[in-house]
């Protein structure tokens, strides 16, 4: 369905049988705890449509997707939850656990960030538009005067968005109407440059030959982070610094000279704990320490230094193991015993960078250049993929998460993910703890086509797993 909105471009709503079949993506296996963190990897041979796990080959059709959700059926499920009005509203317990509800689709830009907060999602694209949707249907959009959108967090009834010329911009939800968002301030605000801007020293040199007020971000303002009690805003920019804003009253606390290259992913934890990652291939630990009124951090770890970027950090709900996404496609974790981070493994699902991760439960997801979204399970120490979500046809460049309040049960979590891609769309999952593990899946299979094969007296053989590569290095 298309049709025309106010505020420019064409909105599209697609049901998902009129998503095109994507094409080949990576195999995915269980993490390998023995795995490097640095170092060549095998390359990934190209993986079967997972339409091949429940069809024979002479049944397959090209019409169907590929792929889309779960790897056991290509028949996309239509559980709504929470939009019970949507026209995806009908659900068949039968139908897979994994699997697409809808798209959104509005034709003005890639999409860079996205959040969710209840029934609602944000979204920001390089069109400077951030674009409100509701039951998988626009609700209303603001606009930046300039900056793509490259980072959203929201806090109650504050909107703050990060930007590719530097700024983080402030919006505030009117009390009267929903619909309506106001921009309450940037920051710095422009009492605080005046403040700084008297003393010399607090000037400092940026580059050869140019200064600037140290509470200002002068590169693309690329991710931020809230503190767990939210008194705190951290935003991590290509400039290379780490910046702290108090949130009772927009100051800038502290800017760190974190790395040596951009800062493209910042997440606090439980514990005073802040993760950054960065383009020099490096993640590291900070300790937030309070003295008086005074607040600072203090590196307290390196836990990675590898040639390849670090292009997303993730932590699970608890705090207790933290995920790094590289442009080599792997992704490392680390676990936390006794206040120590210890390297845990690394997945291995994708053939091009991991662009995103989003953790919940027991699940972690990651989002690549590769269009696609591998749903994983940790039970303890070992993460097992449970799906392949697929559908893209651009890099996946972010990824959300909520709870499917209607849906979950104690001994069944369920999540609504949302993944933004530089195609322009915005895909709506919806992702089961408990589904059937993709491996698992392919064996029984396999065993079953197998014993099909042999009643029949047929000859030949069925074959599932990852076949070795060359090495490679990307």
């Amino acid at each position: 369905m298309r049709g025309k909105n106010s505020g420019g471009g064409t909105m599209m709503f697609v049901e998902t049988n009129d998503i095109p079949a994507t094409g080949e993506y990576a195999n995915i296996m269980y993490s390998d705890p023995n795995l490097p963190m640095t170092g060549n990897h095998e390359d990934f041979p190209l993986r079967n449509s997972s339409a091949s796990l429940t069809m024979t080959a002479g049944c397959y059709d090209p019409g169907r997707m590929s792929g889309e959700g779960s790897p056991m059926t290509m028949s996309p499920w239509n559980q709504t939850s929470p939009f019970a009005k949507s026209p995806w509203s009908q659900f068949d317990e039968h139908l897979p656990q994994n699997g697409l509800i809808g798209s959104l689709i509005r034709e003005e830009g890639h999409i860079y960030s996205l959040a969710a907060s209840g029934d609602l999602l944000y979204t920001g694209s390089d069109s400077k538009n951030i674009r409100v949707w509701k039951n998988l249907k626009e609700f209303t959009g603001f606009k930046s005067n300039s900056g793509l959108v490259k980072a959203i967090i929201i806090s109650g009834e504050k909107i703050f968005t990060g930007h590719q010329d530097g700024k983080i911009r402030v919006w505030k939800v009117s009390p009267r109407n929903p619909s309506i968002h106001k921009r309450s301030g940037t920051l710095p605000t422009l009492m605080e440059i005046f403040k700084c801007s008297i003393k010399p020293s607090n000037y400092v040199e940026v580059r050869r030959h140019r200064t600037a007020l140290w509470i200002k971000h002068t590169d693309a303002v690329s991710c931020l982070s809230l503190s767990e009690d939210k008194q705190l805003l951290y935003s991590a920019s290509w400039d290379r610094t780490l910046k702290v804003w108090r949130m009772a009253d927009s100051k800038c606390l502290e800017s760190i000279s974190a790395h040596n290259d951009a800062v493209n992913s910042v997440v606090a934890s439980s514990a005073g704990l802040v993760f950054t990652g960065s383009a020099d291939g490096t993640v590291k630990v900070w300790r937030r320490q309070e003295k008086g009124k005074s607040t600072k951090h203090a590196l307290q770890q390196t836990l990675l230094e590898q040639e390849c970027a670090v292009t997303a950090l993730a932590v699970n709900t608890s705090g207790s193991v933290v995920y790094c996404g590289s442009s080599d496609g792997l992704v490392n974790f680390w676990e936390r015993e006794d206040k120590q981070l210890s390297h845990g493994g690394v997945l291995r699902g994708h053939k091009l960078a991991v662009l995103c991760l989003s953790a919940a439960g027991n699940l972690v997801l990651t989002g690549s250049a590769d269009k696609s979204i591998c749903v994983w399970r940790r039970d303890g120490t070992i993460h097992t993929c449970l799906s392949v979500l697929t559908g893209h046809q651009g890099p996946v460049k972010c990824l959300a998460l909520e709870e499917d309040r209607e849906l979950s049960t104690n001994g069944d979590p369920r999540w609504i993910v949302y993944s933004g891609s530089l195609d322009k769309s915005v895909k709506v999952w919806s992702v089961s703890e408990l589904a059937p593990d993709l491996n698992q899946t392919a064996v029984r299979q396999q065993q079953r086509l197998v014993s099909d094969a042999d009643s029949f007296g047929c000859e030949g053989s069925l074959s599932t797993g990852r076949a070795s590569g060359n090495r490679r290095r990307q």
